[in-house]
């Protein structure tokens, strides 16, 4: 009970501070898209791909919440209007999900949680948003009683009811890890503000709209690469976001998918996107749609590390000498081979998003940026 209340006291909301914008964007060119031209040109196209899903539960329960415009639309949308205590489990996606017409859908809608799993598409509920954190600690706990004292120290607010509640777009997620790979924090927020303005009608606009507007994939799609570099985009990445766009846009992607496949099926359909990578994914998995058990190596799909911080702190308690391992130098297993973690981590599942949050707090490593991409 003492450790619920430490946990519950805890959870306080954090805010963001407004990034600001390094320089001022052009304002796309004659013969390119402009905004006003593209929001209402892609309406009709965004309409025919979502009605073709009018026989899903969770696409009806999205038409019944409207939240917001298409354009005034954020990741994380205000999380009064959602309700702190509703259905959760440690199988699906527990974050509210946007959809590119600006509605929500919940993995257990208020008229489909007593329903069957072969028509909903998802496991039952098991736990609330309110309990999961809570239980998910106790699991931790009674796996490995050394956690207690971490646990105690470090509240997760992620999977708080707080956290839960927060709406993600997952097009703004997606674009927003790709802008940040092989870039600074710094550049990164940079390059996201200029794009945001490519798509306003005056960069003035920016530093007071840019964290509740983001443009929809239908926006981005038709857009050519050489318009998005203007944002300080590399042409890859350019390239890659456009792809990304014209998937959500198509409906190849989409929010009901983000919501209902196993996690399996979603690292294995976002993985074969150009530009997603599977750490990229498993983080978005993680701190973006709010599941409870993702577990990442730091493996990178191309067989490079691209984050010692899990396999670092793993190693650390469980008494590893990291100091020593990280002189030696060896390589991208330098502190835990890749079976050893994983084989270590299987008594924490449901959870293991959970543990790997904890082992990145045993050695102190700085995770902002990917909680808040």
């Amino acid at each position: 009970m003492a450790l619920k209340r430490r946990l519950r006291s805890a959870q306080l909301i954090e805010t963001t501070a407004a990034p600001s914008i390094d320089n001022a964007v052009e304002p796309p060119q004659q013969g390119e898209c402009s905004p006003a031209q593209l929001l209402k040109a892609s309406e009709t196209a965004v309409e025919a791909v979502e009605d073709a899903a009018s026989d899903d539960p969770l696409t009806k329960r999205a038409k019944l919440e409207p939240v917001t415009s298409n354009a005034v639309s954020s990741a994380k949308h205000d999380s009064k209007s959602i309700p702190f205590d509703r259905p959760a489990g440690p199988f699906t996606t527990n974050a509210p999900v946007k959809t590119p017409r600006g509605s929500r859908l919940l993995a257990y809608p208020p008229e489909a949680v007593e329903s069957s799993p072969s028509k909903t598409g998802v496991p039952r509920p098991t736990t609330s948003t309110s309990q999961i954190l809570d239980q998910a600690c106790s699991h931790l706990i009674q796996a490995e009683p050394r956690l207690q004292p971490l646990i105690e120290k470090y509240p997760c607010r992620i999977f708080s009811a707080e956290g839960l509640a927060e709406e993600i777009d997952p097009f703004q997620s997606l674009c927003s890890g790709i802008m940040a790979q092989q870039v600074s924090g710094a550049a990164a927020k940079s390059i996201k503000n200029k794009f945001i303005g490519l798509f306003q009608e005056s960069a003035l606009e920016i530093p007071s709209t840019s964290q509740s507007f983001f443009p929809s994939p239908a926006q981005v799609a038709p857009c050519e690469v050489t318009f998005l570099r203007k944002a300080g985009l590399s042409t890859r990445k350019a390239e890659y976001i456009k792809t990304l766009a014209e998937k959500f846009s198509n409906g190849e992607l989409t929010a009901s998918m983000l919501v209902k496949a196993s996690d399996e099926e979603l690292l294995e359909k976002l993985t074969a996107v150009r530009g997603l990578g599977l750490w990229s994914v498993q983080m978005f998995a993680c701190f973006a749609l709010k599941r409870t058990d993702i577990f990442s190596t730091g493996m990178k799909s191309d067989g490079s590390n691209s984050d010692l911080g899990v396999q670092r702190g793993m190693a650390a308690f469980m008494g590893k000498n990291v100091k020593k391992l990280k002189a030696n130098k060896g390589g991208k297993w330098k502190y835990m081979s890749e079976k050893e973690m994983l084989d270590s981590s299987v008594k924490f599942a449901p959870y293991r998003s959970l543990f790997m949050w904890y082992m990145w707090r045993v050695e102190d490593v700085d995770i902002a940026a990917i909680e808040e991409a």
